[in-house]
């Protein structure tokens, strides 16, 4: 068993936002020990993972709750729990495509800028056509103005 701060401390949270998450219903079926303190175990460790994961991956604390509240319902909500996380992966996975293009624009700029200050001249690349690039920058540029 653990301590709201031990809890804090693993999770890298401070002891008002798992109060805050307590308050909000987040955490199912949370103990108390018998001066009334919150106490964890390893399944709410889990909890605390999820909802980090969930919060990551864009979703607000009224949209986590939404998912607690269908898995307080059991077996019934199985399905709604698995297209959560289906629609959920369609959102990350789109997150991803726009964070890899934005990561191929900045992989051609670094080229860019290695290769003006070589040849001490911004111009040499700006007047480059794109054909003419090499190849990984060339892909990185195209990946980018996609």
């Amino acid at each position: 068993m653990y301590t709201i701060g031990e809890i804090a401390k693993i999770m890298k949270l401070s002891v008002p936002t798992i109060r805050y998450y307590d308050s909000e219903g987040l955490l199912i079926n949370v103990k108390r020990d018998s001066a009334g303190n919150r106490i964890f175990d390893d399944k709410d460790i889990d909890t605390f993972v999820l909802i980090d994961c969930l919060k990551q991956s864009g979703l607000k604390i009224k949209d986590i709750k939404k998912f607690i509240d269908l898995c307080r319902l059991g077996n019934d909500s199985l399905q709604e729990r698995l297209e959560f996380f289906i629609n959920q992966e369609k959102v990350i996975l789109k997150e991803i495509q726009k964070l890899d293009k934005c990561l191929s624009l900045i992989k051609f700029k670094q080229w860019y800028y290695q290769t003006a200050i070589a040849k001490n001249d911004e111009e040499y690349v700006k007047n480059m056509n794109p054909n003419d690039y090499p190849t990984e920058p060339k892909l990185n540029f195209q990946k980018a103005h996609k």
